[in-house]
């Protein structure tokens, strides 16, 4: 079996996902406790170290995993802590220690040399400054912008370092790959350059209309109506959120719906963000039965991106969270149920992390095969 070695493994959806395509994972890093306990409660046989990969050299990633250091490995893979590159954040880029992080895991990649590696990160590392520059702080009466504070300077970089692999790169959204979930993220695919291939990525299996003989995206009604589950976890609302939220209308629907009851309602039920721009669309979400969910976040009930169940007053529980990254049910999560929220959140789905996993297994197998021949 083709070997791997995976950093950032979290709740350990990518992992799955990597295990289902063949590939043998001989070693998980990851450096919180409770995510480790839930994958060793979860996978008592695969072997996962608690640790830093701040802390780890070339030695510790062959002593760890068991692999002789004669012997090659076969992919890297890791989705890396992504808060300093969300467009939501402190837009810290590299200086923070998920920055860090994920420096550290290209540096360890260069040293390795393993034949194939993925990355996975959000959206706004396509944008990404190296350095960000406030807004109020640029046009015509300041300096003009620095090469490091030009959008796409911070994918330049971390590009840049991945020297000696031909790399391809994409914005996939899950939803595309029968993932019920419009959940968007850049992987990032590099392939040895020695080995003389490049990486493809797979061709889309699904679409919102179901065109050009794709099937139709994967709705929430779908998974709600597949559950076999119970009894469900939630984080429940406050009285005031949910008076607002039993306003919303069944099937779907969010703040705007608020309407119906008046303008000072919507103001009441707003707040400071009924001023604000942008469209709110998170605002007093109920999920539409009939599309994927949103992106999942790590809390269901914060404000501004709640995620509402379609057809009841709370949002959604730990256990949906999981049939829609495509965890078992019984999957056991270590930790308080915000924590489990958020390793089930943070996750790759499942289904999405086997689509790739097949790809880059073909694409080293024959590599492989030709040089055999």
């Amino acid at each position: 079996m083709v070997n791997a070695i995976s950093f950032f493994a979290g709740a350990g959806g990518l992992d799955m996902g990597m295990h289902s395509a063949g590939f043998n994972i001989k070693l998980s890093v990851e450096i919180e406790k409770v995510f480790c306990d839930t994958l060793k409660n979860n996978h008592p046989h695969w072997n996962t170290f608690q640790g830093d990969i701040m802390k780890l050299d070339s030695e510790d990633i062959y002593r760890l995993s068991g692999i002789p250091e004669d012997d090659e490995i076969d992919l890297f893979l890791g989705g890396s802590p992504c808060q300093s590159f969300s467009t939501a954040g402190k837009r810290q880029a590299f200086d923070s220690p998920g920055g860090q992080a994920m420096l550290r895991y290209a540096e360890l990649i260069s040293e390795i040399q393993p034949k194939a590696f993925l990355l996975e990160n959000v959206r706004g590392l396509l944008s990404a400054s190296l350095k960000h520059r406030p807004i109020d702080k640029r046009g015509g009466d300041y300096p003009p912008l620095l090469q490091e504070e030009e959008r796409g300077s911070a994918l330049t970089h971390i590009l840049e370092k991945f020297s000696g692999y031909n790399i391809n790169y994409k914005l996939l959204n899950a939803a595309n790959y029968g993932v019920p979930q419009t959940r968007e993220r850049v992987f990032i695919v590099g392939i040895r350059e020695d080995l003389e291939t490049e990486f493809e990525f797979p061709l889309e299996t699904h679409s919102q209309d179901g065109k050009d003989g794709t099937n139709k995206w994967v709705t929430i009604r779908e998974v709600l109506d597949n559950m076999k589950v119970k009894n469900h976890n939630f984080q429940s609302y406050s009285a005031e959120r949910l008076k607002y939220m039993k306003m919303i209308p069944i099937g779907g629907g969010n703040w705007r719906d608020l309407r119906a009851y008046g303008e000072d309602v919507v103001k009441q039920a707003m707040g400071g963000a009924f001023k604000s721009g942008g469209g709110k669309v998170g605002f007093y979400r109920r999920l539409n039965i009939n599309k994927p969910s949103p992106t999942l976040v790590t809390s269901p009930a914060q404000k501004s991106t709640n995620l509402g169940h379609p057809y009841e007053d709370r949002p959604l529980s730990i256990e949906e969270y999981k049939a829609i990254q495509g965890f078992p049910e019984d999957y056991s999560l270590a930790g308080s149920l915000l924590n489990q929220y958020k390793q089930v959140g943070n996750a790759v789905p499942v289904l999405l992390a086997e689509v790739l996993g097949r790809e880059i297994l073909n694409t080293i197998k024959k590599v492989d095969q030709y040089v055999k021949a």
